[in-house]
């Protein structure tokens, strides 16, 4: 863990098998990255994230989000948690949730995404066939900070690959983790937590990189 005072507090969602999640465990651990993670939140109790973070004496949350009766009510307790939590950083790690306006300005300029396409390529779901199908000769992965639009946020960090003659969607999405995504989310949090980008306050927003 960091051991500097200014070391930012993070706070990292999940969904799932939270490989992201362990890269900037180790991040941290190694001090490639100037700040803790506080906390790991999950909206699914069997997320093996989860297991991560407890290996890595990490505090972690379940909010079930069918617990709720809307998107809002949701948000509202997630964002409860955060705030309690006091990050300076919340880093969505494959958190399959679409979040509230609300939510998003709430947290604006402190809240990163990392999207498994070359946005603007390809928002939402399914971008590794829809690369395949479009006849792409190269895919990747984008961290961007999270604006009210899907997808839409200025982006951070950008890696590229070739998209070979036999790849099919499952070995396209483990390429872009393995080779792309496990390296450039610690990269893009190490930029943040070092003050060396930023997203400006108003519309049309910009990443601002010092």
């Amino acid at each position: 863990m960091a051991n500097d005072a200014q070391a930012k507090r993070i706070v990292v969602l999940i969904s799932g098998n939270g490989r992201n999640l362990q890269a900037i465990i180790d991040g941290c651990a190694s001090g490639a990255i100037n700040g803790d993670i506080v906390g790991v939140i999950a909206n699914k109790p069997d997320a093996y994230g989860l297991s991560r973070a407890r290996n890595a004496d990490i505090p972690s949350w379940v909010i079930p989000h069918q617990d709720y009766a809307d998107r809002q009510a949701f948000d509202s307790a997630l964002q409860a948690r955060i705030d309690e939590l006091e990050a300076d950083l919340i880093v969505l790690a494959g958190f399959m949730r679409i979040l509230t306006d609300d939510f998003v300005r709430h947290f604006l300029g402190r809240m990163i995404n990392i999207h498994p396409s070359l946005l603007p390529k390809y928002p939402g779901l399914n971008t590794h066939q829809r690369a395949i199908d479009a006849g792409d000769s190269e895919h990747g992965a984008t961290v961007h900070f999270v604006t009210p639009e899907l997808d839409d946020g200025p982006a951070v960090l950008q890696g590229k690959l070739q998209i070979n003659a036999d790849d099919t969607a499952q070995t396209l999405a483990t390429r872009v983790m393995q080779e792309i995504e496990l390296t450039l989310y610690p990269e893009a949090v190490a930029l943040y937590c070092d003050g060396k980008i930023k997203l400006t306050t108003t519309a049309p927003y910009r990443a601002i990189k010092q």
